[in-house]
């Protein structure tokens, strides 16, 4: 293990801290499904990784189920990420067994990876949403082609709360998200401007792109209640409190709604999990997250 785990890269706050918990549930419990059904050795694949927290959290995690053979990748576009996402990760990279490696990449072009080779394939927080629409299918079936196990994505839905990307909302003197074009626009209080590509999800729409590649292991969405919930100081007064009591009202509505096709929809994140592969021969298949 290595000396000096990073306190917070378990630590889960923040405006999507629900989703964020959720997310690491899942993820934690195929690692562990894994290692219970006898593997000794893992492979994981993160697109679009950024600063690489999730795959130093999978590594981290997989260390301390025993696993003695751990290769990880995980690659973006952008350069600055990568090179955080290195820098962040020397120490876990330097561990006899594990072979952790990131790298600039684009998602547009052919994975290096052999067919069937990922256990475990992550693609998070809306990667898929900056990819052309037209391009998707051809991603999708790259990523079934390196799949042995499952493969785990969240988007954005139609419904969602609105993002500036790289600020807060309130950093933002102006944006609009253009449908048919897939692109947002934005100017920020500094007089910045940016456009970046970006498309919303339906449900059905996302089943409809990953069906033909993965059996669907769930198909939900992430986050309806919690982030709406959260008090704001600028507003709220100190009174409106998130406590427990509060948070386990809207676990129990997330919990009844998340695969409503009424509501899933205004979700935060779409959350889709598909496997293949030895993933079904091993069993290691459920529909809960």
């Amino acid at each position: 293990m290595p000396t000096a785990i990073p306190e917070r890269l378990f630590c889960f706050d923040g405006p999507h801290a629900y989703a964020d918990r959720q997310l690491w549930c899942l993820v934690e419990r195929k690692l562990g499904d894994l290692r219970a059904a006898g593997a000794n050795s893992i492979a994981v694949l993160d697109a679009g990784c950024g600063p690489g927290t999730w795959l130093r959290r999978v590594v981290t995690h997989a260390l301390r189920l025993g696993f003695t053979k751990i290769s990880a990748r995980g690659f973006d576009v952008a350069v600055t990420q990568i090179r955080a996402a290195q820098r962040l990760a020397r120490d876990l990279a330097e561990i006899p067994g594990v072979c952790l490696r990131f790298e600039v990449a684009d998602l547009l072009d052919r994975l290096p990876e052999p067919d069937a080779s990922i256990d475990i394939t992550l693609c998070l927080y809306s990667v898929l949403s900056h990819l052309p629409v037209s391009d998707l299918p051809q991603v999708a079936s790259e990523f079934a082609r390196v799949s042995s196990g499952h493969f785990i994505t969240t988007v954005r839905s139609i419904g969602s709360t609105p993002t500036v990307f790289v600020d807060s909302i309130e950093g933002a003197r102006h944006f609009n998200l253009d449908h048919r074009l897939d692109r947002c626009d934005v100017e920020f209080n500094n007089g910045c401007r940016v456009a970046v590509n970006f498309h919303l999800f339906t449900a059905r729409e996302l089943q409809d792109l990953l069906q033909p590649h993965f059996v669907i292991e769930g198909l939900r969405g992430l986050d309806i209640f919690h982030n709406r919930f959260i008090p704001d100081r600028r507003w709220n007064p100190a009174s409106v409190l998130l406590d427990e009591r509060v948070m386990c009202q809207l676990t129990r509505l997330e919990e009844t709604y998340a695969t409503d096709p009424s509501l899933m929809d205004r979700a935060t994140h779409l959350l889709f999990i598909g496997c293949r592969g030895r993933a079904l021969q091993a069993g290691l298949f459920g529909l809960e997250i």
